[in-house]
């Protein structure tokens, strides 16, 4: 069991590192290029590929930190890429059987992460069940977006781009803060851990303001 471990482990760094490499990247180019997707794909396997080991690895060790991080990048990813053959939801399209998989998915298991979060809190005196309870609001909140745009109630034509950028910066950042939180104590500076968790939320979110300014401007 222990080598298995160990195989899941290597193949989670790689597919993780290539994802975070693949995903800067993209962030840095000029958007809608045939590069941009091209790289943007391999983003997609690398976040979900990583994210699936990292939940086979959570089954074998309890890792509850990796369960409720590789739950959330794969829903984050996975809606984020299929926004981008959603464009016409509300008039031509509806939504194929893997989107109501992935939000529903995410619904219950939100649900899950807020008892898993009291539990921690109540029974464990964990002070990491908050970020279960965090992660379950924010995962409601994406959940009912899906649903006013699946079921065609969608206030803006750039729905699908937004949810898009959006949902794949998100999945980033849940990716990058748990590899910053997993390896950043092992740097030899003096530098408190929230440092690493808010890290990649405060330097990405002005970037996400940013496009999403551009798309109103464009609208």
């Amino acid at each position: 069991m222990e080598n298995t471990y160990q195989t899941l482990l290597i193949i989670h760094i790689i597919a993780g590192f290539t994802g975070l490499i693949s995903g800067l990247l993209n962030m840095l180019m000029k958007k809608g290029g045939k590069t941009h997707r091209i790289v943007g794909k391999v983003f997609v396997v690398g976040m979900i590929l990583s994210s699936i080991i990292a939940l086979t690895m959570a089954s074998i060790k309890t890792n509850y930190f990796l369960f409720v991080v590789g739950v959330f990048t794969i829903y984050l990813v996975g809606t984020g890429n299929r926004y981008i053959y959603l464009k016409l939801l509300g008039k031509t399209q509806n939504p194929k059987i893997l989107d109501w998989v992935l939000s529903g998915g995410m619904f219950f298991m939100s649900i899950a992460f807020v008892f898993l979060g009291v539990t921690l809190l109540k029974d464990q005196q964990n002070s990491f069940g908050i970020v279960p309870i965090v992660f379950a609001f924010v995962g409601f909140g994406s959940v009912r977006v899906d649903l006013l745009n699946y079921t065609g109630r969608i206030k803006s034509s750039q729905f699908w781009l937004k949810a898009h950028i959006s949902r794949m910066s998100g999945g980033f950042i849940a990716a990058s803060t748990a590899f910053l939180a997993v390896n950043g104590p092992k740097i030899p500076l003096e530098i408190p851990t929230f440092v690493y968790w808010l890290l990649p939320t405060i330097l990405i979110t002005p970037l996400i303001t940013k496009w999403s300014r551009k798309l109103r401007m464009k609208k």
